[in-house]
């Protein structure tokens, strides 16, 4: 046995070419030709998508106008003039019930507000989703708000849309990830048209849907969400939804005034989570079947309209009336203390609708009670500022509230309020709480997420970067008995060895189950492992690759080290295995937990 000690220094010529010759083969991206298929199937995953999503809104209509007015119409009625008196309190609960049959005899899927079963499906169930949710989905949805559930449309076509998505790429020999791709192709096409929010969608679909940012996902979905832009205008939607032109002028008072409604907005976020998951848990220690529990949400939910009938429903209203300024202190409290209330206590009895738009109500609402205590804007402002704020706390996105609240509203000179407000938010509840409420059901059905994207260490490490230098070797002259008994020997310290010719070119390697396996094979004992290991596949790595392309060869050729060996000449110059990968964990562990001052220490 001998040992093979490498300089750690390389000489001027290798450092000026950085020794890689496959260098060529390396980009900033893994993305191939296959994304322009999928990119053209995301096009009919969109136009199935705006089609759903126009068809929900009308069946939200229709069930509006059957349940509040006796008519079976498309029109624009208003729930505030329901001729129905006090029996609307019932309202609401036949919605319920309806619901919770659909939910026990069709698909428990559709309980809840259909996001974080869309995440369930992307990360555990190779994004299938049942053809029952893209039919049972928008049809309960359009149960529960046409019946007074105070909800939005945008969770629910969110949901249909990604299963008309993954219904679509269960027809097609894809892959899991252009699967996922395609669903959420079809949740941001939904988004879109719902909203005319192209580029929130977008966002939304980067921040808490892909779990990835890659050319191979985000130009598919891109796609999608501006085919639904430009296909929504030949159904006539109207955009922006909220036409909002007030400012705001940029002073350091108004900084503060921005992080201020970030920090409440991020605190109320907190308190609408604690309050839907409170509700859940009351309601998971009721000695009844789940399938009766809307009908108690739908009760609150009747009740609350008795003393606010503008909690009930989408409440697009509602947003509109905050944004011109036409809303008092008092109404904006009373809005805002029963919508939370009667969402809250629907959304932890399992009913079906949305967060996005309740979440803008209440937002708004706030900063509307807050406007007279702020500096002088616009009127409006300080509620969209709240509504993007509160959206973007609650959901962990602020981002895609920051776009969603310009698309929404078509004014881009509140973009720099919006980011403030929206970043402090999101850094107030990242603070307070572990989860998001729409991540926080997937917890609790045993299942742990991370929303962190970061570039894989393994891609940014070379191999020489952690290799074992002072590789131990035999040499190719050993017989196979030699072998055996090196192997066997209680003073080896290691399982596998490199075994290498007079000028240290690398044979091959040796380990117990070779040994084992020339034996059975009727080999001689007296056989030299140069003779053992002629016309064998060698698997090498090379000083200059990555680690994540070397950790792939470790798996497909089933081994656990490989000895390294220079481009120029073939000798060998090290050897790597597992452990030594694990290294860039420790390094990247040590780089978040030690602290160092490189200036002014001593």
């Amino acid at each position: 046995m001998s040992v093979i000690s490498t300089k750690s220094s390389a000489s001027a010529k290798t450092s000026a070419k950085i020794g890689d010759k496959a260098s060529h083969l390396l980009s900033d991206f893994t993305t191939d030709p296959r994304v322009v298929v999928i990119s053209a199937i995301a096009v009919f995953v969109s136009a199935a998508g705006v089609l759903a999503g126009a068809g929900l809104l009308q069946l939200i209509k229709l069930a509006t106008n059957i349940a509040y007015f006796g008519q079976f119409s498309f029109a624009d009625l208003k729930l505030q003039d329901s001729p129905l008196g006090l029996w609307t309190v019932l309202v609401p609960v036949a919605g319920s019930l309806i619901i919770g049959l659909m939910a026990r005899f069709g698909s428990e899927k559709i309980r809840g507000h259909g996001i974080p079963e869309a995440i369930e499906a992307i990360l555990l169930g190779r994004s299938r989703l049942d053809p029952k949710v893209a039919i049972l989905k928008p049809l309960s949805s359009a149960v529960s708000i046409g019946t007074g559930g105070p909800f939005g449309a945008e969770g629910p076509i969110i949901m249909t849309g990604g299963a008309i998505g993954s219904l679509i790429a269960q027809m097609l020999p894809v892959s899991d990830n252009e699967r996922k791709t395609l669903l959420v192709a079809g949740a941001a096409a939904g988004m879109t048209t719902v909203f005319g929010t192209p580029i929130a969608a977008i966002m939304l679909a980067v921040e808490l849907l892909l779990f990835e940012w890659t050319p191979r996902s985000f130009i598919p979905v891109t796609v999608a969400a501006v085919v639904a832009a430009v296909g929504r205008t030949f159904l006539h939607m109207p955009a922006p939804l909220f036409p909002f032109t007030g400012g705001v002028d940029i002073s350091v008072l108004q900084l503060g005034a921005w992080m201020l409604i970030g920090i409440l907005s991020g605190l109320l976020s907190g308190v609408l989570t604690q309050l839907v998951y409170g509700c859940e848990d009351v309601f998971l220690k009721l000695p009844i079947h789940w399938m009766w529990w809307p009908l108690i949400g739908g009760l609150v939910v009747g009740l609350g309209g008795l003393i606010e009938p503008q909690a009930l429903g989408v409440g697009y209203d509602n947003l509109a009336s905050m944004l011109s300024g036409d809303v008092v202190l008092k109404a904006a409290l009373l809005l805002l203390v029963v919508k939370a209330v009667i969402w809250s206590v629907a959304l932890g009895s399992g009913t079906s609708g949305g967060v996005l738009a309740p979440l803008l109500i209440m937002g708004g609402a706030m900063g509307t009670a807050l406007s007279g205590y702020l500096p002088a804007a616009s009127p409006g402002f300080w509620a969209l500022l709240a509504m993007a704020a509160t959206m973007g706390g609650t959901m962990r996105s602020p981002l895609t509230a920051t776009f969603f609240a310009v698309e929404l509203t078509g004014n881009t000179h509140v973009l720099l309020p919006l980011i403030a407000a929206c970043g402090t938010a999101h850094g107030v509840t990242v603070l307070l709480m572990r989860r998001s409420i729409l991540t926080e059901k997937v917890a609790r059905r045993g299942h742990h997420l991370v929303r962190e994207y970061r570039v894989d260490p393994f891609a940014l490490t070379r191999v020489r970067d952690v290799m074992t230098k002072a590789v131990e070797t035999v040499a190719d002259t050993m017989t196979l008995h030699g072998a055996a008994a090196f192997l066997t020997n209680p003073k080896t310290a290691h399982p596998s060895f490199p075994v290498v010719d007079a000028n240290h070119n690398v044979l091959g390697v040796i380990d117990p189950p070779s040994v084992l396996r020339w034996r059975r094979a009727g080999k001689h004992r007296t056989a030299t492992l140069k003779q053992l290991l002629a016309g064998s596949k060698i698997t090498v790595a090379y000083p200059d690759e990555y680690l994540d392309r070397l950790a792939d060869r470790l798996m497909q050729v089933n081994v656990s080290h490989l000895p390294v060996i220079s481009r120029e000449d073939q000798r060998l110059v090290g050897y790597i295995g597992w452990k030594d990968l694990m290294r860039v964990r420790a390094r990247l562990q040590a780089e978040e937990t030690q602290k160092t001052a490189f200036f002014g220490a001593r």
